[in-house]
């Protein structure tokens, strides 16, 4: 294990009806019906974690929030960081500037009043921070955020910029600076060019081995880069209800559900992670103007 690398671990809190990959089949004015699974899979997530004695960032959808008042200040108290997944899970480059704006004010304010301390990190549904909406990094400093992770270099039907910067940096914008952590790629050759291989978590780590993921994640510590995993509290449950949904949506979203616990394991055991926050702010003069 790394002394001087430490890797983000994060939790991207929303239930199993809120993904994007369920949008064109669950109206969001439904969302009240679906039973909430959300408080009961974060809960074990905070046991998982105090087991192996780590903290972590959890970037939080207003919705949940304000729906489940008591569960902010449960993951708050036991040392987590809590960060921004904005209210209502909408792709930023479908809802424009303006939705945008209210959608993060409104969340931002429900997660620092339950959470009693200021929210400075943000996380994009679904990653949608793409070249079509690179205007959101300007509207989330003017908001008050100090660093942002939505930027995936990979290319993928619903989000990325293939050819962005892949380790934390220091982004200016007109409106100032914010820090950008993106999620974590591998580069390989295949078929002569260079590829993204993401490695961070989610999907990726549902369906790639944990090998080839721990092994790519160790590399680029050695490398001096630090890393970051995410996870869904919907994906260590795989006895939540099934949605009719396309063949597609129904493959990302249930595969292999049964592991990832057992892979998040592998994780933990093997890199050292801290809150995203503390991970960029050990990065000294690295990631400064």
């Amino acid at each position: 294990m790394s002394e001087a690398i430490r890797n983000a671990l994060t939790v991207d809190v929303e239930d199993f009806f809120q993904v994007s990959a369920f949008e064109s089949c669950i109206d969001r004015s439904r969302w009240d019906d679906y039973p909430l699974r959300v408080a009961d899979n974060t809960a074990r997530i905070l046991d998982l974690f105090d087991e192996y004695a780590v903290k972590a960032t959890f970037f939080v959808l207003g919705w949940v929030a304000e729906r489940l008042p008591a569960l902010v200040p449960s993951i708050a108290e036991r040392g987590h960081e809590i960060a921004c997944h904005g209210y209502g899970h909408q792709l930023i480059y479908a809802i424009g500037p303006d939705s945008f704006r209210e959608d993060i004010r409104r969340s931002k304010a429900i997660l620092e009043e339950q959470a009693g301390r200021s929210v400075i990190g943000y996380r994009a549904p679904s990653y949608s921070i793409t070249n079509d909406s690179l205007w959101a990094l300007d509207i989330l400093i003017e908001e008050g955020f100090k660093y942002d992770s939505s930027i995936f270099p990979v290319y993928h039907d619903t989000y990325g910029i293939p050819g962005a910067r892949r380790f934390p940096h220091l982004v200016a914008r007109t409106a100032g600076e914010l820090l950008e952590f993106p999620p974590t790629t591998y580069e390989v050759s295949l078929f002569g060019r260079k590829v993204n291989l993401p490695v961070a978590g989610g999907g990726y780590l549902r369906l790639f081995p944990v090998a080839l993921i721990k092994g790519a994640l160790k590399s680029l510590n050695r490398a001096g880069e630090p890393v970051m995993v995410y996870f869904h509290p919907w994906e260590i449950d795989p006895d939540q209800p099934r949605i009719k949904a396309g063949l597609k949506s129904r493959f990302r979203h249930y595969v292999n559900l049964n592991k990832t616990v057992g892979k998040v394991r592998v994780l933990l055991e093997n890199l050292d992670f801290a809150p995203m926050a503390d991970v960029l702010a050990i990065g000294g003069e690295r990631y400064a103007a």
